[in-house]
């Protein structure tokens, strides 16, 4: 009987809030999950999309480009990953942010996933294809006797500009994700609204960017630069769901045991 009542005395009552982690709110927890797997798809992104493309391609002059792939192999192999590993992560981030918002509405929860993992991972595993293509003939080899190596080159040169057309082929599907991904976020009651007008934006800039990219290059890194303040829309609702979660009342010791 002492046992039993000390037992019911180290009970908590209803009202008061259990702060223990595994007791965490089931929203606040998809929504960490959800924004921890969407940080590594962005985070690794830049590293194939800008930072392989910059150091080691050079304008205009395809030998040396060649030669700064050779030299740098083990990077531009790495981006070859970086791109499968963002193509991978962006269906496992969209199911994540999915199981966060089908209860909001399911619909436009599907359409997300559609637009924002369906769509766009196949366009990352194929647009890899073309670092590996180029790879392959700064390599040479004696099935390309056939080319010179001027023209081995030239070639690979043709295959790192497709890959950076692909990029701006997908801006617009980056973009159009955000439109379902911002309205959930709006309709949800749990995320702040302005992150999803700020998403709503940010789409926007990608679908801009992307016609711009194929009917304006010349003009394209002069307006990547000014979408930046729209862009950080993605990085202010990831950092908003890895931190916060999701603003919903704490749990109760009742609500953790049901």
């Amino acid at each position: 009987v002492g046992r039993f009542r000390k037992l019911k005395q180290s009970t908590p009552p209803d009202n008061i809030v259990v702060s223990r982690g595994i007791d965490m709110h089931p929203t606040v927890k998809a929504a960490r999950i959800a924004g921890a797997i969407y940080l590594l798809e962005v985070l690794t992104g830049p590293f194939s999309l800008i930072y392989v493309p910059t150091v080691l391609v050079v304008t205009g002059d395809a030998a040396a480009t060649a030669a700064k792939i050779l030299a740098h192999e083990t990077m531009f192999r790495l981006a070859i990953v970086a791109d499968l590993y963002t193509g991978v992560l962006s269906i496992v981030a969209s199911l994540a942010l999915y199981r966060l918002f089908k209860d909001v509405d399911q619909f436009l929860a599907a359409v997300m996933v559609i637009l924002g993992g369906v769509v766009v991972a196949p366009i990352f595993f194929l647009n890899s294809l073309n670092w590996i293509a180029a790879l392959t003939l700064v390599h040479g080899g004696s099935y390309l006797t056939v080319f010179d190596t001027q023209q081995q080159n030239a070639l690979a040169m043709l295959f790192l500009h497709l890959h950076g057309e692909g990029n701006i082929v997908n801006e617009v599907f980056w973009g159009l994700w955000l439109v379902p991904f911002g309205l959930l976020v709006i309709k949800s009651g749990f995320i702040p609204r302005f992150l999803g007008y700020w998403l709503l934006l940010d789409g926007f800039a990608y679908v801009v960017l992307s016609a711009i990219g194929i009917l304006a290059p010349q003009y394209y890194s002069t307006a990547f630069t000014y979408a930046q303040p729209a862009l950080f829309g993605e990085l202010a609702i990831m950092l908003f769901l890895v931190i916060k979660g999701a603003n919903v009342p704490p749990l109760t010791a009742s609500a953790a045991t049901a």
